[in-house]
């Protein structure tokens, strides 16, 4: 199938990463297609994406929003895009070169081999992250740590942001229903995903901070996320109808 694999990227002020992301993901040994979802960006980004279509046509595509609009809300468009167009193996991956494009073959590997949601993990051997001061590895660390104590949910990395889904567990999430829309939202789609019976599997990545561009990072990201646990703790998660 020739769209069997596709890639969401959502970007903001991304013009010094963009093309070198795509470039990279291109050149894998594999039919990656990849989906950029762009929230209005004033430096360009887009415009770098329609220039580089014509090099990659029927494998690199772009969804233009108007205005920030949230992470978690780019994900939720771009899965319902993914679903929509048949992929099977749809992933989440930053624009920055935080996640390293050859690690893709190892995701889509693990959920080739039956897990609904593979994870690239920071935490699941050790601490894995470089360039980050001290703090914010703490803050992250402990966050994960606290949401698999209140959810219980076996996953060492929560938040992380590099997954690969299966088409099948995507069918059954009501994405309309997923209500965080910051960090939190990673947290959201892994313990949805859970409580539907998803199989779910890390795979230890390294994490490095970006080199190149501005971080998104903010206090309210985390605080979203922190009480939004608790309302998770005590939400039933519904099959999506019809799945």
């Amino acid at each position: 199938m020739s769209n069997e694999k596709l890639i969401i990227i959502p970007t903001y002020n991304e013009k010094e990463n963009v093309e070198r992301i795509v470039r990279k993901v291109m050149a894998l040994d594999s039919d990656f297609h990849v989906l950029v979802i762009d929230d209005g960006s004033p430096d360009g980004t887009a415009q770098i994406v329609k220039a580089l279509q014509a090099g990659f046509r029927h494998r690199l595509h772009l969804i233009e929003r108007n205005g920030k609009q949230g992470l978690g809300t780019a994900y939720l468009t771009g899965f319902k895009w993914a679903l929509e167009h048949e992929y099977q193996y749809v992933f989440e991956m930053d624009a920055d070169f935080s996640h390293n494009p050859d690690d893709l073959l190892r995701l889509h590997e693990a959920a080739a081999n039956g897990a609904d949601v593979v994870i690239g993990s920071r935490y699941s051997n050790g601490i894995s992250v470089v360039n980050w001061p001290i703090s914010r590895v703490l803050m992250s660390y402990f966050a994960s740590k606290y949401v698999r104590f209140v959810l219980g949910m076996k996953v060492c990395d929560t938040t992380a942001g590099f997954i690969c889904y299966r088409r099948r567990i995507l069918e059954k999430i009501d994405l309309d229903h997923i209500h965080m829309k910051g960090y939190g939202f990673q947290i959201e789609m892994k313990y949805t995903a859970y409580k539907l019976d998803g199989r779910l599997q890390e795979i230890p990545i390294i994490f490095i901070d970006r080199k190149e561009g501005t971080s998104k990072m903010s206090g309210g990201i985390f605080g979203e996320a922190f009480w939004g646990v608790i309302k998770l703790r005590f939400r039933t998660i519904k099959r999506k109808t019809g799945a």
